[in-house]
């Protein structure tokens, strides 16, 4: 295998370094350092040719954003038109301790990646998030609603 094959397997195994190098924000000798496939300039020179390859153009989708307060678990099985379900948990607007966080528009699951990252940024944990549709949902504690929405935004 080829030193720029091993060095884009390793990049393919650390996704944080992938999108950094398409944001081209890398230091190519330290990513080169912390991958350790091989000689490190030459390792350095495969990063470069793999962010020149793979420049980052943030998505341009349109959605609509909207805050629901009083969401809490129901039951999974009861067809209630509940927000979200994921396995055997559901959650819907009850009075429940959580807020969700919907968009609706030009979202799936690449869009859920982009707003849990920025979730996760913005220190706001997640109880459950799902994309399908055209539509995409996060649940988060009440509190963190309106922290929720302005990254879900952004994140879009």
């Amino acid at each position: 295998m080829t030193v720029a094959a091993e060095t884009r397997e390793a990049v393919r195994d650390h996704p944080f370094l992938e999108t950094a190098l398409r944001a081209g924000v890398v230091n190519y000798t330290a990513a080169a350092r912390f991958l350790d496939v091989g000689e490190e300039e030459a390792v350095a020179a495969a990063l470069r040719r793999y962010a020149a390859d793979h420049d980052h153009a943030p998505p341009d989708r349109r959605a609509s954003v909207s805050m629901r307060s009083g969401v809490g678990t129901v039951d999974a099985d009861a067809d209630d038109g509940g927000l979200l379900s994921v396995g055997g948990t559901a959650f819907a607007a009850d009075g429940g301790d959580h807020t969700a966080v919907l968009a609706e528009g030009d979202v799936g699951a690449a869009a859920l990646a982009d707003v849990l990252g920025r979730l996760r940024t913005a220190g706001v944990g997640v109880e459950a998030a799902a994309a399908a549709d055209g539509t995409l949902a996060v649940v988060v504690g009440r509190r963190d609603g309106a922290d929720a929405v302005r990254a879900v935004e952004a994140a879009l």
